[in-house]
């Protein structure tokens, strides 16, 4: 007999995202509690891209250097390459991140990418084999370059792989926590993420809530669908501005994020997501010249609704820092402690660690 939750998806979810998720059902989980996961410290550090800050992000040795540097989850964003291998890239556009250009000058096009034109190389025009042959640099003009063309993108399995064994070395239990990348636009080129997502985890053992493991997503519809198919715990990001890449498309998905941290929002994201990931501002707001405001009560709000509360990003940067922590990049991570947040996503993690303390 069809669940409750099965006939609320069956209701909402568009056609194809429907076949997904009634494909290969799992017994769904209830959200859980932040309180009752006792086998992970709070607040969690999750580099994010890895040590993004010392290394070119979604290299093996920038989340190497995290796991160095004692971060408790690592942070794959995940595309999709022409032959459907899944790849470790912030965006499947790979122009500021790799070589590509110096390479490939003629497969440079122009997408539509959730609504917006985007020119650049996509991975999804390129078998792995011919991304193999790329090296990766750092994105941003201000970090140091030192280790530009050291490394090649590396496949989700390899990723999973260095955990593996970077968990067998240290003794600790490191986790990951991928995030589905343009979803909704992979499945409409036929080349959906969430299955050979699923397939990997579960290769690994990685189907229970209690597996070290979050899947994040800004789209509603997937995270939805993905709540019947595992029960690894599901993040729902949510951002300052605008709304899911997904509400135009999918019946039934919220307009904006503003309307997902109401008290009613977040009774709906509890229905299907552990917890949230939200823009650090919407827990604690900074003005334009860099001044802290009044924290929100977005943190005990979530936590009454069942909710966790992730927040993101936080950067050493004096570009990213807000004035108001006079550079003391340790006092960004100190105070969202203090606001009671289940983790923090960080492109230092060596700075969160030490903040957080032994």
């Amino acid at each position: 007999m069809q669940s409750a939750v099965q006939a609320r998806v069956r209701s909402l979810l568009h056609p194809a995202v429907l076949a997904m998720a009634l494909g290969a059902c799992t017994p769904s989980h209830s959200p859980a509690n932040p309180s009752d996961v006792t086998i992970e410290r709070r607040p969690l550090v999750i580099a994010h891209r890895g040590a993004s800050g010392h290394r070119p992000e979604h290299t093996l040795a920038a989340y190497s250097l995290a796991i160095d540097m004692g971060a408790d989850y690592i942070e794959p964003d995940l595309v999709l390459t022409r032959d459907s291998v899944l790849v470790a890239r912030h965006e499947n556009e790979i122009g500021g991140t790799t070589d590509v250009s110096a390479h490939f000058a003629d497969r440079k096009t122009t997408k539509v990418i959730d609504g917006q034109r985007v020119t650049g190389w996509f991975t999804e025009d390129f078998t792995l084999a011919e991304l193999k042959t790329l090296r990766a640099k750092e994105r941003l003009p201000f970090r140091s370059h030192a280790h530009d063309g050291e490394e090649m993108i590396p496949t989700f399995e390899e990723v999973l792989d260095l955990v593996a064994r970077r968990s067998r070395e240290t003794g600790r239990r490191i986790g990951i926590y991928p995030e589905t990348k343009h979803p909704s636009y992979f499945r409409s080129i036929n080349r959906p993420l969430e299955e050979p997502l699923l397939a990997a985890l579960a290769r690994r053992g990685f189907t229970t809530r209690d597996a070290p493991v979050f899947i994040q997503s800004f789209e509603v519809a997937n995270l939805r669908a993905l709540h019947d198919r595992t029960g690894v715990r599901l993040v729902q990001l949510i951002g300052a501005e605008g709304g899911p890449p997904d509400a135009v498309a999918q019946v039934g998905v919220p307009r904006t994020f503003a309307s997902m941290i109401t008290p009613d929002g977040l009774a709906a994201v509890a229905k299907y997501a552990y917890a949230i990931g939200v823009e650090k501002s919407l827990v604690q707001p900074a003005a334009t010249d860099g001044t802290l405001g009044t924290p929100t009560t977005l943190v005990d709000d979530a936590h009454r609704a069942g909710l966790a509360v992730h927040v993101w990003t936080l950067r050493s940067d004096v570009s990213f820092l807000p004035a108001g922590y006079r550079g003391v990049a340790a006092d960004e991570w100190r105070r969202f402690a203090r606001l009671g947040v289940d983790g923090m996503f960080g492109d230092f993690p060596d700075v969160g660690v030490a903040a957080r303390g032994p």
